[in-house]
């Protein structure tokens, strides 16, 4: 069995979130979704848990960070070109989310841009041509 990355998201509003997710691509497995949960597929190995937070905090003694305000982390999201890093950021704009908060970033073989969902989870999809990479020195 291939390993798989389960990646939880607290939310306040997990209907308009699960309408964000999929509205990026992402289909939901209803077979683990519930009034507190939404399992968003992105990858046969990839799930984001969409949590509303009352239940996130099931699962940690620590505060809930307002990702808003606070990062707590930055998740990066592969792309095959260029064009598709630019179409996921599209969609997340049109879908509510914020996005280029940083400039888009060009190194000729990479190329990154980054939004943020509806709660300011950060994501950043990028594009890079691995043989295209300087060499180290």
């Amino acid at each position: 069995m291939p390993k798989m990355v389960f990646i939880n998201l607290p939310v306040r509003d997990l209907p308009a979130a699960t309408a964000f997710y999929e509205a990026l691509g992402f289909v939901k497995h209803p077979g683990f979704s519930d009034d507190n949960a939404s399992s968003m597929q992105w990858s046969d190995t990839i799930v984001f848990m969409l949590l509303k937070r009352e239940f996130y905090s099931t699962f940690t003694s620590k505060p809930i960070a307002d990702a808003h305000r606070e990062s707590a982390h930055l998740i990066s999201l592969n792309f095959d070109s260029r064009e598709a890093v630019d179409a996921i950021v599209e969609k997340a704009r049109a879908a509510g989310g914020r996005i280029d908060a940083s400039p888009p970033q060009d190194h000729g073989f990479m190329y990154a841009r980054d939004f943020e969902d509806l709660d300011g989870n950060g994501f950043g999809p990028l594009w890079m041509d691995p043989k295209a990479i300087p060499p180290q020195p």
